[in-house]
């Protein structure tokens, strides 16, 4: 059996997405267990890769109770707390990155500039095992009721410096719809005020506002079958990466260097910060009340010449 640790959110899912199907290539025929989030379960079943979810909200709530894994795997984080909690349940063999003050002398040196998602392909190469940073796509989910075709503008972000103004959301939504897209505001139960507001000062009917609304399985089949997705560097843009849905993400204060879709992919088109790490001294916007200066340098203009670049080249223009 194969323990994997990422209890993180929906993006960081997403992320690693290409290192469990690695886990599932070089180690088959073994059970493979997410420690993650409960919520995430369904996200988790679309990655194709996972078997069971065990419910865990941090590296120090792993309430692992059966007999040692064969293997327990690290994707949480550089250690030592993540490392300590998975050698507590005594694996056979523990696949992290290099961490003396955990004990961990074996594995590569972590790299604080690296991409997320070679970051985790790169820590299982070192070990012998594959992993294709392209391999990102997520199964669709049934039919559950949702729209079609629509465009997802997510204002909400859990960390207020990643959030492009809601004034300029709203102005978006204003001019997207006289383009003749259906807009949707999608976001958490918390972020439906946020949303409703967006919605209210662009004209949009209350029925736009699916903030709150919608479980992850549904979030998961509106992106998958989305005409064009605007967001924030948050969950919702890792599923358009792993849909393949044409998406404009807006980056600040973290950087696309980091976080963003692979650039290759011309249907993902990133606006704000894309250089790389290093250049902040809050990487990651947690510390700071208002947006980051990256966004906030962010027109609306900008973003709507983008919104038809990505729907020209996807090919995703309603008839």
């Amino acid at each position: 059996m194969i323990l994997v640790l990422r209890a993180l959110g929906v993006g960081d899912l997403a992320t690693a997405v290409p290192a469990l199907r690695g886990l599932r290539a070089g180690l088959p025929g073994r059970e493979l267990v997410l420690a993650a989030p409960a919520w995430l379960a369904p996200l988790a079943a679309l990655t194709g890769a996972v078997d069971r979810v065990l419910p865990t909200t941090g590296p120090d709530r792993i309430r692992w109770t059966g007999p040692p894994p064969e293997v327990a795997v690290n994707l949480h984080g550089r250690g030592p707390e993540s490392h300590r909690a998975l050698a507590a349940v005594r694996p056979g063999r523990l696949v992290a990155f290099r961490n003396p003050p955990a004990g961990h002398l074996d594995g590569p040196a972590w790299d604080a500039d690296e991409h997320e998602v070679r970051r985790w392909c790169r820590l299982l190469h070192a070990y012998g095992l594959p992993a294709d940073a392209g391999d990102l796509a997520l199964r669709r989910p049934a039919a559950v009721g949702v729209p079609a075709g629509v465009t997802v503008l997510h204002p909400g972000s859990k960390v207020p410096a990643k959030r492009w103004p809601a004034a300029r959301f709203a102005g978006l939504a204003r001019v997207l719809t006289a383009r003749g897209h259906r807009v949707v505001l999608t976001g958490s139960a918390d972020e439906r005020a946020l949303a409703a507001r967006v919605a209210s000062d662009a004209g949009l009917p209350p029925t736009a506002v699916l903030a709150g609304r919608t479980g992850l399985t549904e979030l998961a089949a509106l992106v998958a079958d989305a005409r064009v997705v605007v967001s924030g560097d948050t969950g919702v843009a890792h599923l358009a990466t792993g849909y393949r849905t044409a998406s404009v993400v807006l980056f600040g204060p973290v950087s696309a260097a980091l976080w963003g879709p692979p650039p290759e992919r011309r249907r993902h088109l990133v606006l704000g910060r894309v250089e790389a790490a290093g250049s902040d001294p809050d990487s990651t916007g947690s510390g700071r009340v208002g947006t980051h200066p990256a966004l906030d340098a962010i027109g609306i203009d900008e973003v709507v010449a983008a919104v038809a670049e990505v729907e020209r080249v996807s090919g995703a223009v309603a008839a």
